[in-house]
């Protein structure tokens, strides 16, 4: 399996969390992932819109900018035709944009809180 060139995990948290925010999008969460052995990834970042057309705006956003700033394409992306729950995976970072709904029903940062969790703030 071929992957791409990884970025610096810390910069492209960074540029995906200003993705995000530039898209509005709310409650945006961080997991940290390094302590943890054996873990998918360094970090998870969460967020949700408020509809469908708001979670792929945000997921597409962080493509273009992650792409623009260190030419980095993402690995794989899931979730895109309903938009409930868009998955991009760039390997050191796994970014989860959902619906409020869902990410209320699956609980993403009770199931990974043995990592450390920041809650970043939203722009208005």
């Amino acid at each position: 399996m071929i992957k791409n060139t990884e970025s610096d995990p810390e910069q492209l948290r960074e540029i995906i969390i200003e993705s995000i925010q530039e898209k509005k999008g709310k409650q945006i969460v961080i997991i940290d992932l390094t302590e943890i052995n054996n873990s998918v990834c360094d970090f998870f970042i969460i967020s949700h819109g408020e509809s469908g057309t708001q979670a792929k705006a945000i997921a597409q956003n962080i493509e273009v900018k992650v792409k623009q700033t260190v030419n980095e394409k993402v690995y794989h992306r899931e979730g895109y035709e309903n938009a409930q729950w868009i998955l991009l995976d760039y390997s050191t970072v796994v970014v989860h944009i959902f619906q409020k709904e869902l990410r209320d029903h699956y609980k993403l940062e009770a199931l990974w809180a043995d990592g450390a969790i920041s809650q970043i703030g939203e722009v208005e």
